[in-house]
């Protein structure tokens, strides 16, 4: 599975044993995580790899993976050493190892264009250009699939289709990326959240965290600090 990744530059995949330490990492891994051979990574865990504000987050992860929970396509903006966000669908899995302990096999796969050769893409075009409009406001999903005349189960299933996201993936994903242009600047934090279509700075905070993997005050810190690293795990 890690020589089939190797060729594969949207993709990340590592496998980690029963301390979070990774035994296979494909060469998309090593690569973002600004690294040269896969040696660099294998036997390290994610304390060693990544700034402390995003190694907490991680280790979280995958502690509830190697007790027994799952990670299913959730959204993530992995941060790359030239700080340019990347959206990825990541998701973890426990794995069986000998003698009765567990380990976790994981996989992030980059967010891709829009399929717009599809049939409706042109209505959904009408939802995402109101959702740009007015992502800091209330959006009921009912009112979006009206708009693009379509039930909520159509909506929801074109939408997967051409985005590779939910009517709710999406809006979460306006929102971060809003929030995350306003934390270059000097706003109060939770005037940034109201910004940007959080209803308290509790829920803002919460929404960021698992998105980004750190907390808004964490990532203005990091984005000010000179030279920082980052990548997937």
């Amino acid at each position: 599975m890690q020589t089939l990744c190797d060729a594969l530059a949207d993709v990340v995949f590592f496998v980690k044993d029963e301390a979070g330490r990774y035994t296979h990492a494909n060469l998309t891994l090593v690569r973002r995580l600004g690294l040269k051979r896969r040696e660099d990574v294998i036997g390290r865990g994610v304390e060693d790899v990544f700034p402390a504000r995003l190694a907490a987050r991680y280790a979280q992860q995958d502690r509830r993976v190697l007790e027994g929970g799952t990670i299913e396509d959730q959204l993530e903006v992995h941060l790359y050493p030239n700080r340019r966000p990347g959206w990825c669908l990541t998701g973890k899995r426990p794995l069986p190892l000998a003698g009765g302990r567990r380990g976790l096999i994981g996989l992030s796969r980059d967010l891709g264009a829009p399929d717009g050769r599809d049939p409706t893409f042109e209505r959904l075009g009408r939802v995402v250009a109101h959702m740009q409009a007015h992502y800091a406001e209330p959006l009921r999903v009912a009112a979006l699939a009206q708009l693009a005349g379509l039930s909520v189960a159509q909506l929801e299933r074109h939408f997967q289709r051409v985005f590779q996201l939910s009517p709710q993936q999406s809006l979460i994903k306006l929102r971060i990326e809003a929030a995350m242009r306003e934390l270059c600047g000097e706003a109060r934090i939770a005037e940034v959240g109201l910004a940007c279509g959080f209803t308290d700075q509790s829920a803002f905070a919460r929404q960021f965290k698992a998105t980004v993997g750190m907390t808004p005050r964490d990532y203005r810190a990091l984005h000010r600090d000179e030279g920082w690293p980052g990548g997937a795990r």
